[in-house]
């Protein structure tokens, strides 16, 4: 069984803003299998079910996500190798798309708070949403909606994850990170 994470907050306030794009991408894979929700209020998400695959999407807000994480992952016994988490990465150019397993958590909330809960060897696919001119923007930055270029690729981007995401349980990680990573939107034109 494989647990995909999406991170983001929820309510319409966040609902199309670049923190929540794990939140879009979950969606996505979401219309492309046939689910069914399983939410437990102890789950603190919203989850879903298909044949050999969980989807959750906290509803903790961001900067406590790891407790919803670690209680589905707990519940089902999820070993570590097999939770992927899909987030929002500052440090890439908006579109750019990569996949590792571990590493730190870039200043990311909702990575500090799953690490402090499940530990860090789990799949990333971090998605880029460029970062303001001046750090002091961040909050800001991320809590906005994108702007109406990034919103007119938006739907290719995640088509594109949702592709990748779908192979994680048929090709090892190398393999996917060599046919799915992008560099910037541009390697999808």
């Amino acid at each position: 069984m494989w647990l995909f994470v999406g991170l983001g907050n929820p309510g319409q306030a966040y609902e199309n803003t670049r923190h929540n794009i794990g939140f879009m991408a979950i969606d996505v894979l979401l219309a492309h299998h046939s689910t069914q929700e399983i939410s437990k209020t102890s789950f603190q998400g919203k989850l879903y079910k298909s044949a050999n695959a969980l989807y959750l999407k906290p509803t903790t807000f961001m900067n406590l996500s790891g407790k919803s994480v670690q209680a589905v992952a707990n519940f089902y016994k999820i070993d570590l190798e097999h939770i992927i988490v899909i987030h929002d990465d500052l440090d890439l150019p908006f579109g750019a798309v990569r996949f590792k397993r571990g590493g730190g958590d870039g200043g990311h909330n909702g990575l500090k708070s799953i690490d402090s809960m499940i530990g860090k060897d789990y799949l990333r696919c971090r998605i880029g949403i460029g970062k303001p001119v001046h750090k002091s923007e961040v909050a800001s930055f991320v809590l906005n909606p994108l702007d109406d270029l990034q919103e007119a690729v938006l739907d290719v981007l995640l088509k594109h994850i949702s592709n990748a995401l779908s192979q994680i349980d048929k090709k090892p990680i190398a393999q996917i990170q060599s046919l799915y990573t992008l560099k910037s939107i541009e390697d999808l034109k």
